[in-house]
């Protein structure tokens, strides 16, 4: 089964060291294979939502639409859970609320 989902990175500073280790922790809790492509930037260039250092070469910025894509058992609560996690700010405040 496969799914996918687009969401706007909210957060003051993107997908830097530790929202991006947030997000890939949430990632790891799947054993769908899932991936995250900078919409923004590069749409040809996807990472594994499970590798830190992949999920950071993407250079997320706030502002930057990601894809999150999923393929396995559980992509469609994958998807929905990470959409969720990225929208809320990945455990850090976002401006004005």
């Amino acid at each position: 089964m496969a799914a996918d989902a687009e969401v706007e990175v909210r957060n003051p500073s993107g997908l830097h060291a530790r929202p991006a280790a947030t997000f890939v922790r949430a990632s790891a809790a799947f054993t769908a294979d899932v991936t995250v492509t900078n919409l923004t930037r590069d749409a040809a260039r996807s990472a594994s939502a499970k590798s830190v250092l992949g999920v950071m070469g993407l250079a997320v910025a706030r502002g930057h639409r990601v894809r999150i894509a999923a393929d396995g058992a559980d992509a469609d609560e994958a998807v929905t859970q990470l959409v969720a996690l990225i929208a809320a700010g990945l455990g850090e405040e976002i401006d004005g609320e």
